[in-house]
């Protein structure tokens, strides 16, 4: 099956939460202290809906099964992004969807003149954690920002 890499549309945005949200259930991400309970969550099109920001989305069969999203991040200097909200449908996993989004997500960025790029994700998160390995990011031992994720406590850093 051909998936689609695409921009978020206003559209997307019930959907997306939706499975967002069901992602992060299955993955047993806290509901407190995550992006499980991030307001932009159930309107991404909007936060995404500004100067160096974006947030992309897989289709397969015109239905929504993941997506993942470049912003400056929160509290820190204007160089330094997030890359924020990556995750996918079981369905979809194990296909390389992840590496075409980071790199998507990082040539945006580099587009956009950020210089370093932050990530956060969970201990139980393996397989991400190696994607984002494989892409250059270094563990760090103190989170950056403010994101609102006081749960995740695994943060990485990329020089662009």
């Amino acid at each position: 099956m051909i998936v689609k890499i695409r921009e978020v549309k206003k559209t997307d945005n019930f959907e997306l939460a939706a499975l967002l949200r069901k992602i992060l259930i299955e993955m047993g991400v806290p509901k407190k202290g995550t992006a499980f309970e991030d307001p932009e969550i159930d309107c991404i099109y909007e936060t995404y809906n500004s100067p160096r920001s974006k947030y992309f989305i897989i289709e397969e069969d015109a239905a929504i099964k993941g997506g993942a999203g470049i912003s400056q991040l929160k509290n820190e200097a204007y160089e330094i992004c997030e890359l924020q909200k990556m995750y996918f449908d079981s369905s979809i996993r194990g296909r390389g969807i992840g590496s075409l989004m980071i790199q998507k997500c990082l040539n945006f960025a580099k587009e956009n003149k950020f210089n370093l790029c932050y990530i956060e994700t969970m201990p139980n998160m393996l397989d991400a954690q190696m994607l984002y390995l494989k892409y250059g990011f270094e563990y760090i031992n103190y989170p950056m920002g403010n994101t609102g994720h006081s749960a995740c406590p695994i943060w990485m850093i990329k020089s662009l």
